[in-house]
Order: structure tokens, then C-alpha cells, then sequence
């Protein structure tokens, strides 16, 4: 019987992340990390692991931000090398994420550049959240770097962390009221050369047509004036919702 994604979180996925650590770090407690993890997970459903794992790392790193967010840096390993991976080899980095969501907010910058190498190995789309409802415009610098990255995993980030109802996350109230500054945001992206990336720009759209359908549908007229088949799908993706409505 195979495993239930939250009983990845575990033991082995503790040493994983405490032996990536330590190679940087010798003085990481390792055992204290794996023996915390292992006494309170058992019962938890998956955020709740992955939050009490953050948070036994947060105890255990330095407790200068900037300084530990280095040595968890140091500790991600090598970029994954195509658009899939990420819930598969990259799934113990989780925690790592959680982390920078949970603890990063007063070092903004810090905290944005290490979710754009999290997301090359994992997803950092959860963990932008809190600092695009912090400081939209600052975040919006990050992304629009992020939107011309060689990295399609940094191109997706650009959109997936901006989606206004990203689907097991709190909704972004900012852009929920008003989209513009996402649609702009994946607009170089509507003819990307990564499926993966294209649906996520389709699902950012889908998102917006659902409190603002005549944008939706202005922008799939704008976008699909001599669009080619990379756009076409975005825009019959991205318009579902509007399809199923009328």
C-alpha cells in the first residue's frame, strides 16, 4: 500500500533535511531535530508536519535570519532538471519553504531570493504569499525577474505564487479586488516554451474570470489575435470556468 503524502513528513524525511544541513553545518543537532519530528508527527495531518518540522528547524539553525536562511540555501542541492520532480524527489524540501513563509517576513529580500531556489528543487508558491499581501509592489520587483528566468521552475513561481485563489492557500484579497498587476505579471509568459509554466498562467487566468469575467474575456480577445498554439491553450484553459457559466 502506498504511502499517504503527509506520512512522507516523518523520521527519514527529518534525517534527510538534518544531513543535508550538517554537511554545511556541523554543529546542526541533528539528533535533537529527528527526535522532535519523530515524537510529534504521528498524529498530525500533513501542515501540521510540516509546520512542527519548520519550526524544530527554526530552533535549531542560527538565529540570525539571514544566517540560517544561508545554511538552509546551502542544503537544497542540485536545481531539478525538468518541469516535473518537485512533489517526487524535491518533496522533503517542504518544510524548508514552510520556514521561509513562517520566520522570513522581516528580511524580505533574503527571504524572496531563497524561494526562487526552492522553487527550482520544491515550490515556493505557498511561501510568497505572506509578502505579496505584505508589500505588493516589492514582491511584483522580484516577480517580474522571476517571469524572464532561463528557469522554467522561476518562470511558473512568477505565476503560481501570484494566483489570486491558489487552491489550499489563503486567497490574495489584493488581487482578488484587482488583478492587473498579475495579468500584467504572465503576459511575457502567454506563449512560454514550458507546459508547466503555461498552466499555471492558464489557471492565474481561470482565477481572475472568476470575479472578473468581462477582464477574461477582453483579455482572451486581446491575446488571441494571431495567437499561436502555445497561447490558443492557455486562453481555452484559462477560460473554463467562463465556459461553464454561460
Amino acid at each position: 500500500m502506498a504511502k499517504k503524502l503527509k506520512e512522507w513528513f516523518d523520521r527519514d524525511c527529518a534525517v534527510r533535511i538534518g544531513e543535508a544541513i550538517q554537511v554545511h553545518d556541523p554543529s546542526f543537532d541533528l539528533e535533537g531535530f529527528v527526535d522532535e519530528v519523530e515524537s510529534k508527527v504521528p498524529p498530525l495531518e500533513l501542515k501540521d508536519r510540516v509546520f512542527v518540522m519548520a519550526t524544530a528547524l527554526r530552533d535549531r539553525l542560527p538565529r540570525a535570519y539571514p544566517q540560517a536562511a544561508e545554511r538552509l540555501r546551502l542544503s537544497l542541492g542540485p536545481p531539478l532538471p525538468g518541469d516535473t520532480g518537485m512533489f517526487t524527489e524535491g518533496y522533503w524540501l517542504m518544510p524548508i519553504a514552510r520556514f521561509v513563509e513562517e520566520f522570513g517576513l522581516d528580511h524580505f529580500d533574503v527571504s524572496m531570493h531563497l524561494c526562487a531556489e526552492i522553487t527550482q528543487r520544491n515550490t515556493s508558491e505557498y511561501a510568497v504569499r505572506p509578502y505579496i499581501a505584505a508589500d505588493l509592489e516589492r514582491a511584483l520587483r522580484f516577480a517580474r525577474e522571476w517571469a524572464t528566468s532561463p528557469n522554467q521552475h522561476v518562470r511558473r513561481l512568477a505565476s503560481e505564487g501570484f494566483r489570486p485563489r491558489l487552491p489550499w492557500a489563503k486567497r490574495l484579497d489584493i488581487l482578488v479586488e484587482d488583478p492587473e498587476p498579475a495579468l500584467a505579471l504572465v503576459e511575457p509568459l502567454r506563449a512560454d516554451p514550458s507546459r508547466y509554466v503555461r498552466k499555471s498562467v492558464a489557471n492565474l487566468i481561470n482565477d481572475v474570470s472568476k470575479d472578473h469575467p468581462g477582464r477574461i474575456e477582453a483579455l482572451a480577445a486581446e491575446w488571441g489575435r494571431g495567437a499561436d498554439e502555445t497561447t490558443k491553450w492557455i486562453l481555452h484553459h484559462g477560460t473554463r470556468t467562463l465556459r461553464k457559466t454561460k
